[in-house]
């Protein structure tokens, strides 16, 4: 099975500069910044808050290219062209919601197994 974000331990350690402690905080620090992106995405979404979706979006959008998480801003741009052209109702926005929730939780778990 081929590992999901395969660079992204070396991505983190090149930032790093052989700082171990400072790996860890950068690795914890991605990993709660997927956590909350998936808490404040599913607020906006329940709640139907563009603007909660816009600001965890922008927060997290330089986290997730400097560390090639690009399935899920890829997904985050989805996300926003269905809102902003259909809104929160219909297949679309369902559908988007799902499959960013899946990538998600793989990008999750990927960064979880690199904080033991």
């Amino acid at each position: 099975m081929e590992q999901l974000y395969p660079e992204l331990d070396q991505l983190i350690c090149e930032m790093a500069d052989g700082d171990k402690d400072f790996e860890k905080d950068l690795t914890l620090a991605i990993y709660n910044g997927l956590l909350e992106l998936r808490e404040k995405y599913a607020e906006g979404s329940s709640e139907k808050d563009d603007l909660k979706i816009q600001q965890i979006r922008h927060k997290l959008k330089p986290t997730l290219s400097i560390f090639e998480l690009s399935h899920i801003t890829d997904e985050l741009q989805v996300g926003k062209e269905i809102i902003e052209g259909e809104g929160f109702e219909g297949v679309l926005f369902k559908s988007h919601y799902h499959r960013l929730q899946e990538k998600l939780e793989a990008a999750i778990q990927r960064v979880h197994k690199l904080t033991l």
